[in-house]
């Protein structure tokens, strides 16, 4: 595990926050419940039944893990909520009632009411299914209109991009096409993420197949409007663009192509215009490079809800807990 998992998860211990795992009934969610719990990463709520808990894992000390079997437990006050939340979209009682005994439902409804500060799900669910009920209750965060994603990518310490090999690279799961005002959204989400998780000062470049004018058209424009949407709403962010690669990552590249940059040739948070390019991006780097791809991590909510890959291991469901557990306090 790298130094940066380790830190994130020492980290996450101090914050002693309260993460719900919907898929309670899942073997390698059961496994990192009990690990989690044991070396005080965070609180854990599990959702599903006791029984069958017990059943899939027998050996999982689960000792001070809090269980919640939605078969017994009174969901009147989160359809409530639910129904509060969504009746001028067309929700009824009826319908409240019945996606709040969903496990995915019912777990984001926990961190709405305050009685958790994240959730993570994914295991064996989909995409959609985990970030649907995350966008109806919680919503997005204050100033972002736009859920996104990002990978923090681990290089060796020595190496010479990013922050001693570390880097963010957003979005490279979530959002096909994003406009301008989408790109602006997941430049400073990254920048959050960048702050909070990898514990680096963000300097973000807006990535383009041109430098500062070097080349026309609708996609650099895209990019350099997202700039100027960035430089207006937070002008405390480090950030230039457009920008290509090697512009943002290599000093002598930036002295040429975007000489007084701030962020040109130190950049340590890439955004890429599109998902194509990102998703292409960081694979790249993660096997030609050897580098380590620690996510996706979910951004953009105002309270977290980090989604599984359905391939994940116990232990990487440990690592989402404590980043989610970091990004909650990012939200306060």
């Amino acid at each position: 595990m790298s130094d940066l998992l380790n830190s994130v998860r020492s980290k996450a211990k101090e914050l002693k926050k309260t993460i719900v795992l919907a898929e309670g009934e899942e073997p390698r969610i059961i496994t990192a419940a009990a690990k989690v719990h044991s070396e005080g990463i965070a609180n854990i709520v599990l959702i599903g039944d006791p029984s069958v808990i017990a059943a899939k894992c027998p050996d999982a000390d689960l000792k001070g893990v809090k269980i919640v079997d939605l078969n017994k437990t009174d969901i009147e006050p989160y359809a409530t909520l639910l129904y509060e939340l969504r009746k001028a979209k067309g929700m009824d009682m009826d319908t409240a009632r019945k996606l709040a005994k969903d496990p995915l439902y019912f777990g984001v409804l926990m961190v709405k009411r305050g009685e958790a500060d994240g959730m993570v799900a994914g295991a064996i669910n989909a995409t959609g299914d985990v970030l649907r009920p995350a966008l109806q209750i919680i919503k997005t965060a204050p100033g972002i209109k736009t859920v996104s994603s990002c990978f923090i990518m681990v290089l060796d310490s020595n190496c010479k991009y990013g922050e001693k090999g570390v880097m963010v690279f957003g979005d490279c799961a979530v959002n096909p096409d994003p406009d301008s005002q989408q790109l602006a959204d997941i430049a400073i989400a990254s920048a959050a993420t960048a702050k909070a998780i990898a514990d680096i000062t963000p300097r973000v470049a807006l990535l383009s197949y041109s430098t500062k004018g070097s080349a026309k058209g609708e996609l650099v424009s895209k990019v350099t409007a997202a700039l100027d949407i960035v430089k207006t709403a937070r002008p405390d962010i480090q950030i230039d663009g457009e920008l290509q690669a090697d512009a943002a990552l290599v000093t002598t590249v930036a002295d040429l192509k975007a000489p007084g940059s701030t962020v040109a040739g130190k950049a340590n948070v890439l955004i890429f215009p599109d998902l194509q390019a990102g998703n292409i991006g960081y694979k790249l780097v993660q096997r030609l490079a050897g580098a380590e791809a620690i996510g996706p991590i979910c951004q953009g909510f105002n309270k977290p809800v980090n989604d599984l890959s359905r391939g994940c291991s116990s232990e990487d469901v440990v690592n989402v807990v404590a980043m989610t557990a970091l990004q909650s306090a990012m939200n306060g």
